[in-house]
C-alpha cells in the first residue's frame, strides 16, 4: 500500500514562494500519475496540477497555471508542488494523490486512490 505525506506548507506572505515535497512509501511511485489538489476553508477540494508518469505531460487549473509547477523524481520516490507569487486566495490545505491505474490521472479526484493527509499553506496579505 503506498503511503503520501506532505511537506512543507507554512505561513507566506503574498507574493511570495513555497515548495511543498509529497514523500511516498510502500511502493514506487514511477508507475504512478500523481496530482495536487487543495481545500481552502469552507469550500470543497478542487484541483490545481497533474503530472503524468511521463513527466512531460503536467496540467493545471486556471487559476494557477503560470505561478505553480508540478514536477517528480522517481528515484526519490518524491513529487513536488513548486508555488510561486502566490496569492491570499492561493490558502488552503494541500493534499498529494496518486494511482497506478492511469499514466495521466487528470483533475477528478476519482482518479486518484491514494492520498496523504495534507498540509497547510496560508497567504497573508
Amino acid at each position: 500500500q503506498l503511503q503520501l505525506v506532505e511537506f512543507g506548507g507554512g505561513l507566506v506572505q503574498a507574493g511570495g514562494s513555497l515548495r511543498l515535497s509529497c514523500v511516498a512509501s510502500g511502493r514506487s511511485i514511477s508507475y504512478s500519475s500523481l496530482a495536487w489538489f487543495r481545500q481552502p476553508p469552507g469550500k470543497e477540494r478542487e484541483f490545481v496540477a497533474a503530472i503524468a508518469t511521463s513527466p512531460s505531460r503536467t496540467g493545471y487549473a486556471d487559476t494557477v497555471k503560470g505561478r505553480f509547477t508540478i514536477s517528480r523524481d522517481n528515484p526519490k520516490n518524491t513529487a513536488y508542488l513548486q508555488m510561486d507569487s502566490l496569492k491570499p486566495e492561493d490558502t488552503a490545505v494541500y493534499y498529494c494523490a496518486a494511482d497506478s491505474r492511469f499514466n495521466y490521472g487528470g483533475s477528478s479526484i476519482d482518479a486518484y486512490r491514494d492520498w496523504g493527509q495534507g498540509t497547510q499553506v496560508t497567504v497573508s496579505s
